[in-house]
C-alpha cells in the first residue's frame, strides 16, 4: 500500500519530477576547469547555514557494494579528487574507476569538448592536481567538510553556466550505467506488470540515518532467501516502479519540502492522492499547522487556517469520496529506514480530524481572551520536553500524538504525564501546556464535563476551583509587591494537596490585600469569595487525583488569563470604584 501510494504520487507529479535514469542531487562544491584543462578554482554551492546545497538534475546514482563504483561526472572526494581525511584509506581504486567512466564516455562521444577538457584535467598527475587544489582559498573549508560528511563534487568549464553532470547530452548518452544482468522479467508487486526486477532499491536517506539507508532493502543470508530467491526476487519490484516510488519519497524528503515535518529522530511525510484544489489546500494547511514558527506573530492566521479544513470538510471546496490523504512516519534504523507510522484516510475525514484537534486544543490567551493558537506536534513536543528540545522527547511519543491528531483518537496518557511533570519542574503553565491538558482530558471517554476554551465560572470541579483561587492569590501578591514569589514555593503542593497549603495562602492574601487601594481590595475579596463558595462543604480537598491536578492547572491558567486581560480587569475594577463612590 505504501509503495503503491508513492508510485501514484510520482505518476501525478512526473511532469515536475526527474525522469527515469535521473535524480536531483545536492552538489556541495564545483571544480572549475579552464579551457586548457587546468584547475582554476573551487566554488562553494552550499547555503549560508551550510545545511544544504544547490540541487542539480544528474544521472541516477549507482548502488555501491564492496567494490568501488563511481557516479557519472559527480561524486564524493574519494572518487572525484582521490582525497580522504581518513588515514590509510585506499583512494586510488575509486578514483581510477571515476576516471575510467569519464574515458568510456569520451569514447562514446569523442567530439564532446566538455569531456575532452575533463579528461585533460584528470590526466594531470594526481600529486600535482592535489597540490594545486590545496592552494585554493576554499580548501580549508572543503577539508573540514570532508572530515564531517561526504560532500559531492562536480565540474564546470570556465564561463559555462551548467555543470557537466547536469548537461542533457551527457546524461542521455548511451554510456551504460550498470550491467543489469540476464533477463529477469517477473511480475512487479507494485504495478502488476511483467518487467525487469531490481536487485536492490535506491537510498532514501532521512535525518540521522546513513547515506545508504533505504525504505525497502533485502538482506542476504538472514532467513529471507526463501526457495533460493535472493534479494529483490523475494518481493519483486520492477525497475520503473522502484524508480517512481524512490523518486517520489526523495522529493517529499527534500530539505525545502512542504510535505514533511520532523520531531526528534522521527520524520513524517504526507501527501494527497489527487492534484486538485481540496488536496492542495489540505497540504498547505497541514504544513502551516505543523511548521508553525512560535517566534513569529502568526497567530492571526489561525482562523484562516481553520477555515481551510472547514471548507474541505463542509464541501465548500469540492472533493470526492475517492480522495485520500496519506501520512508516513519514518525513523533511522541501522542501515535501513523503519516505518513507524502509516495512515490512509479519506480527505474529508482527515479535514474533520484536524478541526477536532483545533477545537480540543483551543485555549484563551493571556491579555487576549479571544486569541487563537496554533499547536502542532513540534510545538507540543517542545512544551513537554526538558529544555524545550523535541529531539529529547520520550521515544514514540511523537508518533502517538500524530496518530491522535490524524485519526482523532484519545491523546496519549504519556503526553499528559510529561506535561504535568514539566509544569511541576518549572512552575510555569504556558498556553500550550494548558491546551495539552485540556485536549487530553476532553478526549477521555470517561470525562463527561468538558473544559472550556476560556474561564468557566460554572465549573464546579474541585481541582479547577482550587486552580482559579491560586491564580487570584498570586495576582494579589503581585499587585501588592510587584512580584509573585509564592508560585515557586506553593504551586506544586497546592495542585496536589490543597488542604495543606490554602489556609496559609488565604491568610497571606489578606495581608497583601491591605497594601492595595480600596477598589482593588473589594474586587479581589469578592472574587475570592465567589470561588470559595463553589468548594464542597468539607472545604479544601485533602488530595487531588492526577486528572484533577490537570484541571487545577487549566483553572489556574484560565483565571490568570482572564485577570491579565487589560479590558476585562480594568472594567471590573472601575465598576467596583463606581459602586464604592
Amino acid at each position: 500500500m505504501i509503495l503503491k501510494a508513492l508510485f501514484d504520487y510520482y505518476q501525478s507529479h512526473k511532469d515536475s519530477l526527474p525522469s527515469p535514469g535521473t535524480e536531483l542531487k545536492q552538489i556541495d562544491f564545483i571544480i572549475v576547469i579552464g579551457h586548457d584543462g587546468r584547475f582554476l578554482r573551487f566554488e562553494d554551492m552550499r547555503s549560508s547555514d551550510k545545511k544544504s546545497a544547490s540541487e542539480f538534475l544528474v544521472r541516477k546514482s549507482v548502488e555501491r557494494t564492496s567494490a568501488p563504483l563511481a557516479n557519472f561526472l559527480y561524486d564524493n572526494s574519494v572518487y572525484a579528487l582521490a582525497f580522504s581525511c581518513e588515514k590509510n584509506k585506499d583512494v586510488m581504486k575509486p578514483h581510477s574507476n571515476f576516471i575510467k567512466k569519464v574515458k568510456t564516455a569520451k569514447t562514446v562521444m569523442p567530439e564532446n569538448n566538455d569531456l575532452k577538457l575533463l579528461e585533460s584535467f584528470l590526466d594531470i598527475p594526481y600529486e600535482k592536481r592535489l597540490e594545486l587544489m590545496r592552494q585554493d582559498r576554499l580548501w580549508p573549508e572543503i577539508e573540514k567538510c570532508i572530515a564531517h560528511k561526504f560532500p559531492l563534487f562536480s565540474f564546470r568549464i570556465e564561463n559555462d553556466s551548467h555543470i557537466l553532470a547536469e548537461k542533457e547530452e551527457l546524461i542521455r548518452s548511451d554510456q551504460p550505467v550498470e550491467d543489469i544482468g540476464p533477463d529477469r522479467k517477473q511480475r512487479c508487486s507494485v504495478t502488476g506488470e511483467l518487467c525487469h526486477i531490481v536487485k536492490t532499491t535506491t537510498a532514501t536517506m532521512i535525518p540521522k540515518s546513513k547515506a545508504t539507508a533505504k525504505l525497502v532493502s533485502f538482506q542476504v543470508n538472514s532467513g529471507y532467501d526463501s526457495y533460493g530467491k535472493r534479494q529483490g526476487d523475494n518481493a519483486p519490484i520492477g525497475e520503473y516502479a522502484e524508480f517512481a516510488f524512490t523518486t517520489a519519497l526523495n522529493n517529499l524528503l527534500r530539505h525545502d519540502s512542504r510535505n514533511k515535518f520532523s520531531t526528534g529522530n522521527r520524520t513524517f511525510v504526507y501527501w494527497a492522492s489527487k492534484e486538485d484544489e481540496a488536496s492542495h489546500e489540505i497540504e498547505r494547511g497541514l504544513f502551516d499547522l505543523l511548521e508553525y514558527d512560535k517566534s513569529s506573530e502568526r497567530n492571526d492566521d489561525v482562523e484562516s487556517l481553520r477555515k481551510v479544513f472547514a471548507s474541505v470538510f463542509s464541501g465548500r471546496i469540492p472533493s470526492t469520496s475517492d480522495d485520500r490523504f496519506y501520512i508516513l512516519g519514518l525513523s533511522p534504523n541501522a542501515a535501513r529506514i523503519a516505518v513507524t507510522y502509516w495512515a490512509d484516510i479519506p480527505l474529508k475525514d482527515f479535514a474533520e480530524n484536524i478541526l477536532a484537534h483545533f477545537n480540543d486544543f483551543d485555549i484563551a490567551d493571556s491579555g487576549h481572551s479571544l486569541k487563537k493558537h496554533n499547536f502542532g506536534i513540534v510545538a507540543v513536543m517542545e512544551a513537554v520536553t526538558p529544555g524545550g528540545k523535541s529531539s529529547d522527547a520520550i521515544p514514540n511519543l511523537s508518533e502517538a500524538l500524530a496518530k491522535s491528531i490524524f485519526q482523532r483518537l484519545p491523546y496519549p496518557a504519556l503526553l499528559f504525564d510529561a506535561c504535568i511533570r514539566r509544569i511541576r519542574a518549572e512552575q510555569k503553565v504556558t498556553a500550550v501546556r494548558a491546551a495539552t491538558i485540556k485536549g487530553y482530558l476532553n478526549r477521555k471517554k470517561s470525562n463527561n464535563i468538558k473544559l472550556s476554551t476560556m474561564l468557566d465560572p460554572n465549573n464546579t470541579n474541585q481541582g479547577y476551583i482550587c486552580g482559579r483561587l491560586f491564580a487570584v492569590i498570586e495576582k494579589i501578591q503581585k499587585e501588592a509587591n510587584g512580584k509573585a514569589t509564592l508560585t515557586e514555593r506553593y504551586l506544586n503542593s497546592a495542585s496536589s494537596t490543597p488542604a495543606t497549603v490554602f489556609p496559609s495562602l488565604l491568610n497571606l492574601s489578606v495581608h497583601n490585600a491591605e497594601k492595595l487601594n480600596d477598589g482593588k481590595t473589594v474586587y479581589f475579596d469578592k472574587l475570592k469569595q465567589e470561588i470559595i463558595d463553589k468548594l464542597d462543604a468539607s472545604g479544601f480537598p485533602r488530595q487531588l487525583s492526577m486528572n484533577d491536578q490537570g484541571r487545577f492547572f487549566v483553572g489556574y491558567y484560565h483565571q490568570k488569563s482572564n485577570m491579565y486581560s487589560p479590558k476585562v480587569n480594568k472594567s471590573e475594577e472601575n465598576n467596583i470604584e463606581i459602586i464604592n463612590s
